[in-house]
């Protein structure tokens, strides 16, 4: 009885080991780095804007960020600066006729 819960934990073993080599294996993609390279520079942000908020403004900010537990105001500027603007672009789209 002692040697059948031994195989069993083996086996298991077995199976995990087995399982984290096919995951280094899938891990390792032949991804050119230049191609890495371009799409890091590609994201870099270079261009620096400044907005001033009022009291009230600045407060509600602080609220929403506490509540929500955003810990960067600089991420959430961002996405809800882009969020209106591609809206606004989406709804604004050209048109043939």
């Amino acid at each position: 009885m002692l040697t059948l819960p031994r195989i069993i934990h083996a086996t298991a073993c077995q199976k995990v080991v087995s399982v984290a080599k096919t995951k280094k294996k899938n891990i390792k993609a032949g991804v050119d780095p230049e191609y890495l390279k371009k799409q890091k520079e590609a994201l870099v942000r270079r261009h620096r804007q400044v907005i001033y908020l009022n009291d009230s403004e600045m407060a509600a900010i602080n609220r929403y960020c506490d509540q929500y537990r955003v810990s960067t105001k600089a991420a959430l500027f961002r996405e809800a600066i882009m969020e209106k603007i591609l809206s606004g672009l989406d709804d604004t789209h050209p048109t043939l006729f």
